[in-house]
């Protein structure tokens, strides 16, 4: 029988959400003593999944659940609707499919040309593995000098795990990244078994336990608008607003755009981290990215 990679990251996804479950809350009884960890199997109560067997089979990805079980997981589980979405999507896949081969994404001049014309806006182009594919001289200026990275090691999250100044950045440094863990796995929904992916994941995994904790957990969220608190090492505290605009043209790539509002201290400062970023000698940006 194939393997199916959505099946293997439904099961999973069910296995940690289920682990986070408190019975009682619930209203069932607490675990019994017995053969350790057996009592936890709460998703055995699901109208639809009447015995642990029928249960520990969707988990391990051998059967196709039916829509009157997704629901009542979605209930009994207590998803929020970034989690329904992505239980939904992944079960959806009812026969195994070949992963897209997906190669990096490019950004197109216009939308290059676009990031440029928005002088005193950070902003830049993000992909469904975090990887950085266009910014402009603003959104260098607030985060880092993308350029100077090499392509192959340009992703948001791998600057989050591994470049202590991004930890200085963020005063909630633990919640950006989780956050963008959460948005990189709902991200890819479409795609599992993606070989950059994997390898991303892999060498964070290695190289970070709390990314491997994180990561592990099967938490989702679609990357859409929040609010950030940045320490900058230029102008100081910065309280952000944040957006992301999916590029019609490649709906893989979103456009990240910051902005305060008017009349703040904080949109004040980016005034001048726009003066800043205009001085040749910090202009960050480079045309061959």
């Amino acid at each position: 029988m194939s393997h199916d990679p959505h099946r293997h990251d439904l099961g999973e996804f069910l296995k940690a959400r289920r682990a986070e479950l408190d019975p009682a809350a619930v209203g069932l009884p607490p675990p019994r003593p017995r053969r350790g960890g057996g009592g936890g199997r709460v998703v055995g109560a699901v109208q639809g999944a009447r015995t642990n067997h029928h249960k520990a089979r969707l988990e391990q990805g051998r059967i196709q659940p039916s829509p009157s079980v997704l629901e009542s997981l979605s209930r009994v589980l207590r998803l929020d609707d970034d989690q329904r979405a992505y239980l939904y999507e992944l079960a959806a896949k009812e026969e195994f499919r070949p992963p897209r081969r997906r190669s990096r994404p490019q950004a197109q001049p216009q939308l290059q040309r676009m990031l440029d014309d928005m002088a005193h806006t950070p902003a830049f182009v993000i992909g469904p593995r975090t990887e950085i594919v266009a910014w402009n001289a603003m959104g260098a200026a607030l985060i880092t000098d993308f350029a100077k990275i090499p392509e192959k090691q340009r992703y948001y999250i791998r600057l989050l795990i591994t470049d202590p100044t991004m930890r200085e950045l963020y005063a909630d440094w633990e919640g950006v990244t989780r956050l963008a863990i959460a948005q990189m796995r709902m991200h890819n929904t479409n795609n599992p078994g993606d070989a950059q992916l994997a390898a991303l994941v892999g060498e964070l995994s290695v190289r970070d336990d709390q990314f491997r904790q994180w990561w592990g957990a099967h938490h989702v969220a679609v990357r859409d608008t929040g609010s950030k608190h940045l320490r900058h090492p230029v102008v100081g505290d910065l309280h952000l607003d944040w957006n992301a605009v999916t590029w019609a043209a490649d709906p893989d790539l979103q456009i990240i755009v910051w902005t305060a509002e008017p009349g703040t201290p904080t949109h004040d400062s980016l005034r001048l981290l726009a003066s800043w970023a205009a001085d040749p000698s910090h202009t960050a940006r480079s045309s061959s990215a």
